[in-house]
């Protein structure tokens, strides 16, 4: 899970600049309008809740929020669908990428670009998807074993304690709830998505293969289409 968590924490990073510029907005706001479709009310959708949630987290304007939300009534706004695509990277690692898009046509030859120009290419659907698992990703701002054994109290399926803060896993369908627990429990949850989790990891221990992946995810991740992107790399080189 180290590996995974050193990507986790640098996209983290890297958003809190992509807040300054706006960028993370749209990407938010392509994230709330896909959540709104299965109902405009947070408070019976939990998926829209945690969608709302990141943008507050982000200081998104309450104007762009509700704008997102009434795109699932307005017939003239562009239709967005979720396309997900597979990929490889350098060291034979597998990459996942999340993309909320209104014109498929320009999602995809901007995805296969940024792999092929970064070292990585585009995979045949199926041959990596299989070797990750749909997970409840948090990250909880505490550490030791008191605010471990809470997490789990709360009924995470799993929890690492890593530079200071814990990663918490989860059922997928329990997310919501499992966050919930952790808030009244008085725990601060710092980040709460779905994320893909690889069930092998591979290691990823040489300086060079190891920038070299972080080129390529970097890469897709700027992509304005793009909402998540997630390897089964273990990273243990260090890198910046």
């Amino acid at each position: 899970m180290a590996g995974h968590s050193k990507w986790a924490k640098i996209k983290r990073d890297k958003g809190a600049n992509d807040a300054k510029r706006g960028a993370i907005f749209t990407r938010i706001g392509n994230q709330i309008a896909i959540a709104a479709r299965s109902g405009v009310d947070p408070a019976m959708n939990p998926a829209l809740a945690l969608a709302i949630e990141k943008a507050k987290q982000a200081n998104m304007p309450n104007a762009n929020v509700q704008r997102a939300i009434d795109r699932v009534s307005d017939k003239n706004a562009a239709q967005l669908e979720e396309i997900t695509y597979e990929g490889m990277g350098p060291g034979g690692v597998g990459i996942i990428i999340e993309t909320a898009t209104d014109n498929r046509n320009r999602t995809f030859p901007e995805v296969r670009n940024a792999l092929a120009k970064n070292g990585g290419r585009v995979a045949d659907a199926g041959s990596v998807m299989f070797q990750f698992t749909r997970k409840g990703v948090m990250v909880v701002a505490a550490t030791g074993e008191d605010a471990l054994l809470t997490v789990l109290d709360c009924g995470a399926e799993d929890a690492v304690d890593e530079d200071g803060e814990i990663t918490v896993y989860t059922d997928q369908k329990d997310l919501a709830k499992v966050r919930a627990a952790l808030i009244e429990a008085g725990l601060e949850v710092k980040d709460a998505e779905l994320q893909y989790i690889g069930t092998s990891l591979i290691e990823v221990s040489d300086e060079e293969t190891a920038t070299k992946l972080m080129k390529v995810l970097d890469a897709l991740d700027e992509l304005d289409d793009v909402v998540n992107v997630h390897t089964n790399a273990d990273i243990t080189a260090d890198i910046e």
